[in-house]
């Protein structure tokens, strides 16, 4: 009789196994095929020879030890027949478990789940609005397909800045364990298993950077084999194939790899797209690949049954989250500016900028001027660190020109403006400690349960916050931290679960805009400062969302601090940066996206629209009108179309092919009003008002908007 048998579990090199194959062998033993069982082995498959190995053990089924239940009124027994029983949920179209998880449920949180569980494969995109809890809603449905037995490995994939956040919600909410696989944790498990075996093997679920990822090609070959029953990327707009790219970038590359290495994917984000619709068809490839046969010309009907997009904003669950949800509070500090402050500003209009060694009046000379008003915007300090780079790049150039040395002195005089500069003659950083020493604002740094985020696009203006706030209202050096883009994973990891944990003394938290997408600041905190704006409207949207958000239990206080100027040049452009404030403030409260303002869907390709809209010199009176005709025209047609879409319009708005050859020359619905603008000033010289106004509107005359999906239409 053989002492081996295919179904037999076997013990072979201190591993478990799973006999599937036994053969003789021509050196008298045999040749046994077996797939791995334990954790170290799970999932690859082994041939072993029964006369090379040391010992071979066969688990014997006969000599199982039977455990008596000494639990009291056998609570042991119980919970065991409970657990299986609750393995026995049914394949259906119902939350079972989901809606019984640690948080506040309100209805529409179950929708994504509802929706992805009618499909065949739960492939879907979460792309709610900032705030409303797009983890929660990946979790409920993760916690479903774990019960119906699809949930055993689950790979989540997130940016460095929110492994920890991701992972706590995932086990304090829904008890689903992750392993953190950051730098640290990835090359300790390299260190435990043997070289040649896969690390994504080793743990079941397992939550990773996308850059952790994207930036080792060693790793394709290990997500290349093997394969998961959960994959979740949250801010997926990371992956999406950009419009303006003519390949895939390293981020959308992989995502494209792991969409084929497992049955369900969830994608999760607010902004999912970059205005243009290849880039919101390479997200939907990720999950049907045949959703969108064409991805420069399709419609929304092309997608809208398979059930693949769930959006919704603040506005459309507005009646479900009244106490949910609090009411923000918003206010514009405004200082006038100090007589340096003043003269700095005089010394930036001054600086002749030059190209290519030329200085050459227009577009480009302005946009450079822009860039450098942009860094003094955040703080003089910042414009200082600019300028001094700008100089030593044109120094040390091996030939200079006559308009570069120029350039150079007129930098100098703009350096020497800035030095003079300080802490007492900085106007907006004396208006914030003013503000914070308020009585009125009731911020008590002394409280751990009563901390504040201050954001600022620049490092610079972020350490230098850090010297000088010390001993304002109380607060020491060890009450600071600065969040920034140059942290590592693990530090910035380690920086969000301190500024969580009531028992830290972390009381400010300096951030820069790396920390404005899905981290939740909201659990001690529920002050924000903007020190510099945004020049974006989604960066605004972005930015809000980390203390108001769902789940704040004390009313969200927002403040925006503005530097008022005689000037006049900075003060229109500074103006601009206000009318953003004003329109993000109505996007809030009626309109839902930000985006439907400017219509880039892109924070980086916003700013350097505003910038532009500075460099031609449009007044805030043009501005504001031409992107309240742009937002009228495009609520308008959405009238037309369907009065009770309830925000679907989006979605057929976006749902367009950029136009090519004859499709360019018509003008699409959502610019006709736009360009029936234009035609009134007609096509001979204008005043430089005029032009102005004209060249406002015909920078608006832009790509379609993208697909919104409301809620409505993603439960019909």
């Amino acid at each position: 009789m053989l002492p081996y048998a295919p179904g037999a579990r076997v013990v072979v090199r201190d591993e478990e196994w799973l006999v599937r194959r036994v053969d003789p062998s021509s050196d008298g033993g045999h040749l046994l095929s077996c797939d791995g069982v334990s954790e170290l082995v799970r999932g690859r498959s082994a041939q072993f020879l029964t006369q090379l190995e040391d010992e071979i053990l066969v688990l014997d089924p006969a000599r199982t030890e039977l455990v008596a239940d000494t639990s009291s009124h056998f609570d042991s027994t119980f919970l065991y027949l409970e657990a299986q029983l609750r393995r026995s949920t049914p394949n259906d179209q119902q939350i079972h478990l989901g809606h019984r998880a640690v948080m506040n449920l309100v209805p529409y949180q179950l929708d994504p789940a509802l929706q992805a569980l009618r499909q065949p494969r739960q492939r879907i995109l979460i792309a709610d609005a900032v705030g409303l809890g797009k983890t929660l809603e990946a979790g409920i449905l993760t916690s479903e397909l774990i019960q119906r037995g699809r949930g055993q490995r689950i790979l989540v994939i997130t940016l460095k800045s929110m492994l920890t956040q991701f992972q706590k919600e995932f086990w304090s909410r829904f008890s689903i364990p992750l392993v953190r696989l950051d730098s640290v944790g990835l090359q300790r498990v390299r260190n435990n298993i043997p070289s040649n075996h896969n690390p994504f093997n080793y743990y079941d679920r397992t939550i990773i950077s996308i850059d952790t990822l994207k930036n080792n090609l060693e790793y394709r070959n290990f997500l290349e084999n093997a394969w998961w029953d959960i994959i979740i990327i949250d801010e997926c707009h990371n992956v999406a194939a950009r419009g303006n790219e003519d390949g895939l970038s390293r981020r959308a590359r992989l995502a494209r790899l792991l969409a084929g290495r497992s049955d369900t994917m969830m994608l999760l984000s607010a902004t999912p797209h970059d205005g243009s619709a290849r880039s919101f068809a390479s997200l939907m490839s990720l999950l049907d690949p045949t959703a969108i046969s064409d991805p420069d010309d399709y419609t929304p009907e092309d997608f809208r049954s398979k059930g693949l997009v769930v959006r919704r904003f603040k506005k459309d669950i507005r009646d479900q989250v009244s106490a949910d949800f609090q009411e923000r509070i918003t206010e514009q500090l405004k200082q006038p500016a100090s007589p340096q402050e003043e003269a700095a500003y005089r010394a930036l209009l001054a600086i002749p900028f030059t190209q290519k060694g030329e200085h050459h009046a227009g577009k480009q000379q302005e946009l450079q001027r822009v860039g450098m008003q942009k860094a003094m915007f955040s703080s003089p300090f910042a414009a200082l660190d600019s300028t001094g780079r700008r100089i030593a790049l044109l120094r040390d150039k091996p030939a200079i020109s006559d308009d570069e040395r120029a350039e150079v002195a007129a930098l100098e005089e703009f350096a020497a403006a800035l030095r003079q500069i300080d802490a007492a003659s900085f106007s907006k950083f004396q208006r914030l400690v003013q503000r914070l020493q308020d009585p009125s604002f009731t911020w008590q740094a002394a409280d751990p349960s009563d901390r504040l985020v201050i954001f600022s696009e620049r490092i610079e203006t972020l350490h230098w916050l850090r010297e000088n706030l010390t001993g304002v209202a109380g607060l020491k050096p060890a009450h600071f931290e600065i969040l920034h883009g140059g942290m590592t994973d693990t530090e910035q990891q380690e920086l969000v679960d301190r500024f969580g944990r009531r028992d830290d003394s972390v009381r400010v938290l300096l951030c820069s805009d790396v920390a404005s997408e899905g981290l939740n600041l909201h659990y001690f905190c529920h002050r924000l400062v903007h020190f510099d704006l945004p020049w974006s409207l989604m960066v605004f949207q972005q930015r809000n969302g980390r203390v108001d958000r769902y789940g704040q239990a004390r009313q969200p206080r927002i403040v925006y601090l503005f530097t008022e100027t005689g000037v006049d040049r900075i003060k229109g452009d500074l103006r601009i940066l206000e009318i953003l404030q004003t329109k993000d403030e109505q996007a809030n409260r009626n309109l839902g996206d930000p985006a439907s303002f400017l219509h880039v869907f892109d924070p980086e390709r916003e700013a350097a629209k505003v910038a532009e809209i500075m460099a031609a010199g449009t007044s805030p009176q043009q501005f504001e009108a031409a992107i309240d005709a742009a937002q009228a025209s495009t609520g308008r047609a959405a009238a037309d179309d369907d009065a009770d879409a309830n925000g679907d319009w989006l979605l057929k708005l976006f749902a367009q092919a950029e136009p090519t050859g004859e499709a360019a020359a018509t003008p699409r619905p959502s610019t006709d009003f736009i360009r029936e603008g234009i035609s009134l000033f007609g096509d001979g010289e204008l005043s430089s008002d005029y032009a102005f106004a004209r060249t406002a509107l015909e920078q608006l005359c832009i790509p379609t908007p993208i697909a919104s999906f409301s809620r409505a239409s993603a439960l019909e």
